[in-house]
């Protein structure tokens, strides 16, 4: 379910579990009006078996609130998609199927489709007959491609800042998404983890080039005074925490050649690999490796 190198699950279910309100306020209002947010707890994740496609998946989050003016407890399952699946409808009536037998309550589920191509999703399962509906089974979804990102900037909302970065422009709106983004973030005030997630999110999917980057900059500029200066020291800030990463990463490789060639002299000189595992820290697999 993985693609490339992009661990896509992973970082949806992030940025939804760490606002799982937001995203709920944003974009399914309806459902948020009746849900009790003071009774939030995620669960633990599920592995549901698929015997018949002989597949394990992972469901993506599954959070356990209430309805206000209620007592019993009801699950809310989002399942992220990164890939064009054509039985996703089904396999979301099998996951929920599973779900329902271990945990026997009422479930919303709801599905975010990212990936870049634009269609038409469904949003239904249904099973019938010319003469009887047996199953007709429906769920929530949010086509990230097909929302026009313009109409979210205005929102102090911050998934709908990340999602930005997956949202319908075109490649020649790039520098003003990222723009967009960046005065989002400074109206947002968040604490500097949240801010470090949403910016990492976004970096993911929207990378301006060197030159995107110089362009970005001279659009700052003709900002008001007081938010060009927050937004640049944002920039700036970012460019900083990239540079020192790649520094500790350089150092972290140099340090590690150092150790390979000290344990290649040693070898030379006769040490055995015991010895040198002891005083490099190498993997003596590494250092087998290393033999002549």
């Amino acid at each position: 379910m993985s693609e490339t190198r992009i661990d896509h699950d992973r970082l949806f279910k992030e940025l939804l579990s760490t606002f799982f309100e937001e995203f709920i306020l944003l974009f399914f209002p309806h459902v948020y009006e009746h849900v009790d947010f003071h009774h939030l707890s995620f669960l633990s994740e599920e592995v549901l078996t698929d015997v018949t496609a002989g597949e394990k998946h992972r469901v993506d989050l599954l959070v356990e609130t209430k309805l206000k003016g209620e007592d019993g407890l009801i699950i809310v399952h989002i399942e992220h998609q990164s890939y064009i699946q054509p039985t996703f409808s089904e396999r979301m009536f099998i996951y929920f199927s599973r779900l329902f037998q271990k945990h026997r309550r009422r479930i919303l589920p709801i599905a975010i489709f990212s990936y870049d191509a634009t269609r038409g999703e469904p949003s239904s399962f249904t099973v019938e007959f010319p003469f009887l509906t047996v199953l007709d089974f429906r769920f929530l979804t949010i086509e990230l491609r097909k929302l026009p990102w313009r109409e979210y900037i205005r929102q102090n909302n911050p998934v709908a800042a990340a999602l930005l970065s997956k949202m319908g422009y075109n490649e020649d709106e790039r520098i003003e998404v990222k723009k967009e983004f960046l005065r989002m973030l400074i109206r947002l005030e968040l604490d500097e983890a949240k801010q470090r997630l949403l910016f990492g999110f976004f970096e993911t999917y929207l990378r301006l080039s060197e030159e995107e980057e110089v362009r970005l900059r001279d659009e700052v500029k003709t900002m008001e005074e007081k938010e060009a200066a927050k937004v640049m020291e944002l920039i700036v800030s970012y460019e900083q925490k990239g540079m020192e990463k790649g520094m500790e990463k350089g150092i972290e490789k140099g340090m590690e050649k150092a150790k390979l060639d000290v344990a290649k002299r040693m070898l030379a000189k006769g040490f055995d690999a015991d010895t040198i595992h002891e005083l490099t820290g190498l993997p003596l697999e590494t250092i087998e490796q290393l033999k002549p």
